[in-house]
C-alpha cells in the first residue's frame, strides 16, 4: 500500500518538472528573441526610438500582467455558452482557464519579468544618450530614469490589476479572440 501511495506522489510530480523544463526552456528562448530584437531595434538608434522601444516593453509586460491576472480571476460559465453557440475565441477562453496556473505563470512571471529585464537594458541605453547629449555625467540621471521607468511599469500593473479583476471575463475573451486567429491560420 505505501509503494502505491508513494509511485502516485512520484507520478504526481513528473508533470510539474516537465512543466518547469518547459517554461524554462521557453523563457530563455523568449528571453533571447526579446533581447535581440532590442538590440536590432536600439543599434545605433537614437533617443526617440529608445524610447518608442522602451515604451514598447513596458507596455508588453503591463497587457501580459492584465491577462495573467484576468485567467486566475475569470469565472468559466459564461464561456460555455459562447463555445456552445460557436462564437469564436470562446473555446481558447476556457483552454485558458482550465491552464489558469500555466497562463498566469507565463504571463506574469515568464512575459513579466522578460520585459522587465530588457526595460532595464533599455534605460541603460537611454542614460548613456542623455549623458551623451547633455554632457552630464552625474548618477542622479540614471537614478531618474531608473525611477520614472519602474513608477511607470509598477503603475500601469497596478492599474491593469484592477482592470483585470473588474473586467476579467472580457479581458480573457479578448486574449480567447486573438488566440483564436492563430489556430485557425494553423488548421
Amino acid at each position: 500500500m505505501s509503494k502505491e501511495k508513494g509511485k502516485k506522489k512520484n507520478d504526481g510530480d513528473a508533470p510539474q518538472y516537465r512543466w518547469i523544463l518547459r517554461i524554462f526552456l521557453i523563457a530563455v528562448a523568449l528571453s533571447a528573441a526579446l533581447s535581440l530584437a532590442s538590440e536590432s531595434a536600439l543599434t545605433g538608434a537614437g533617443i526617440a526610438a529608445a524610447l518608442l522601444v522602451l515604451a514598447g516593453f513596458i507596455c508588453l509586460g503591463i497587457l501580459f500582467d492584465i491577462i495573467g491576472v484576468a485567467v486566475t480571476a475569470a469565472d468559466e460559465r459564461p464561456f460555455h455558452s459562447m463555445a456552445a453557440h460557436k462564437e469564436p475565441g470562446a473555446s481558447e477562453a476556457i483552454s485558458l482557464l482550465r491552464n489558469a496556473s500555466h497562463v498566469s505563470s507565463f504571463c506574469n512571471d515568464v512575459v513579466g519579468d522578460i520585459c522587465g529585464i530588457v526595460s532595464g537594458t533599455t534605460a541603460a541605453v537611454i542614460v548613456v544618450q542623455l549623458q551623451q547629449m547633455l554632457t552630464v555625467h552625474t548618477v542622479l540621471l540614471s537614478v531618474g530614469v531608473t525611477a520614472l521607468i519602474s513608477g511607470l511599469t509598477i503603475g500601469g500593473k497596478a492599474l491593469g490589476k484592477t482592470l483585470a479583476i473588474n473586467k476579467s471575463t472580457r479581458v480573457v475573451f479578448l486574449a480567447g479572440r486573438f488566440l483564436h486567429i492563430f489556430h485557425r491560420f494553423s488548421k
